[in-house]
């Protein structure tokens, strides 16, 4: 059965993680992505331990084989001349090129979209860099922590009283691929109903902005700064992890009725009623009153009579899993969210579950190999 994108040509021209992982959803998806690495490969495949042992008897980290799979490569380096008539010659038939490049670092080499397009006018380009073609930063390199911390999300990550803190994974890096994957399929969609190609310039700093959702509401609306709260959220309240007989477990009461529930199962039905507590904006300006409340009933439960009562009441609670549980819980694997790949590895899957095109094709990420 062909896949969705079966019919594209992607060059992945990208490093280290937002433009791989862009390259490798559209992988997943169908597309051919031909990964074009210097000779001293990716980065990536020394960002460890933990290392895989390949076949052919080199090693990866593992955090390479998190953004490359569903591709294969070619050792390039195009700096020289023959190397570079050679990529030139497979971008001519391409539909899609990702880079990240430093702005204008690939134009003395006939590589940047306004040289392409004069080979390949039809060709959708996308540059992925820390700040942008355009600005006063543009020249500055851009990693995900650096960009966590000047785009705020640094700011409001961490307990209140403690220093602030970034997002267990690359969260920026993330979403900026998934921003490029959004672009590259809106502006295909654009090239097949005009046959015009076009440039797509994403920068992690606008991403981390726009990524900031509700907090960056709060400030441009109200001109409230928002803050640290822990893993509390400033809007919805009880919403935080809650101390429990055994351990904690993490309420996400979005709503009257459902607090309602979680009162009743408490045993503290009286709370639902008290007037500092009977809406969620009263129960966000009463959040340390309303935790001392709720504590004691709390603790008379152990974590799974929690996720229980939730489950039988209508109030969401959940266990805050290390990730071994998370890849053994019967969920994920309902949802044949651990696959194994061709050579083994096993990985997590892509989450998009199409009825009609599903991804079922996982080719481990390719070994370093020359032209």
């Amino acid at each position: 059965m062909p896949q969705a994108l079966s019919h594209l040509k992607i060059i992945d021209l990208s490093r280290i993680l937002a433009g791989p992982f862009a390259s490798q959803t559209l992988g997943d998806m169908g597309a051919q992505v031909i990964k074009i690495e210097h000779p001293d490969g990716d980065d990536t495949r020394r960002w460890g331990p933990p290392f895989v042992e390949r076949t052919d008897g080199s090693r990866d980290a593992a955090y390479f084989f998190c953004c490359n799979r569903n591709k294969t490569n070619i050792s390039l380096d195009f700096t020289q001349a023959t190397d570079r008539a050679t990529l030139l010659d497979m971008i001519k038939d391409a539909d899609v090129l990702i880079e990240n490049y430093k702005v204008g670092g690939l134009h003395k080499y006939g590589l940047d979209y306004d040289s392409i397009r004069l080979i390949n006018p039809h060709i959708i380009y996308c540059s992925i860099t820390g700040f942008g073609q355009t600005g006063p930063y543009k020249e500055r390199p851009g990693y995900d922590a650096l960009i966590q911390a000047m785009g705020g999300l640094m700011s409001i990550t961490g307990e209140a009283d403690g220093a602030p803190q970034k997002v267990g994974v690359a969260v920026v890096d993330l979403m900026t691929g998934m921003y490029a994957t959004t672009a590259v399929l809106a502006a295909l969609s654009y090239r097949e109903q005009t046959g015009i190609g076009q440039h797509i310039d994403l920068a992690l700093f606008d991403v981390q902005a726009a990524m900031l959702a509700n907090q960056a509401s709060t400030y441009l609306l109200s001109g409230d700064v928002p803050t640290r709260k822990g893993s509390a959220h400033p809007s919805i309240a009880p919403y935080q992890p809650m101390s429990v007989a055994d351990g904690y477990v993490m309420m996400a009461v979005g709503n009257d009725r459902q607090f309602t529930a979680l009162c009743d199962a408490a045993g503290c039905l009286d709370l639902a009623q008290d007037e500092r507590f009977s809406s969620n904006a009263a129960r966000v300006k009463h959040r340390i009153e309303l935790e001392m409340a709720l504590a004691p009933s709390l603790m008379g439960k152990n974590i799974k009579e929690w996720i229980t009562l939730g489950e039988q009441r209508g109030f969401p609670c959940g266990p805050i899993n290390t990730i071994d549980r998370v890849f053994a819980d019967e969920q994920l694997l309902s949802r044949n969210m651990v696959v194994t790949a061709d050579d083994g590895s096993r990985l997590v899957a892509n989450p998009i579950k199409f009825s009609e095109t599903p991804i079922e094709r996982y080719t481990s990420p390719p070994v370093l190999k020359s032209s």
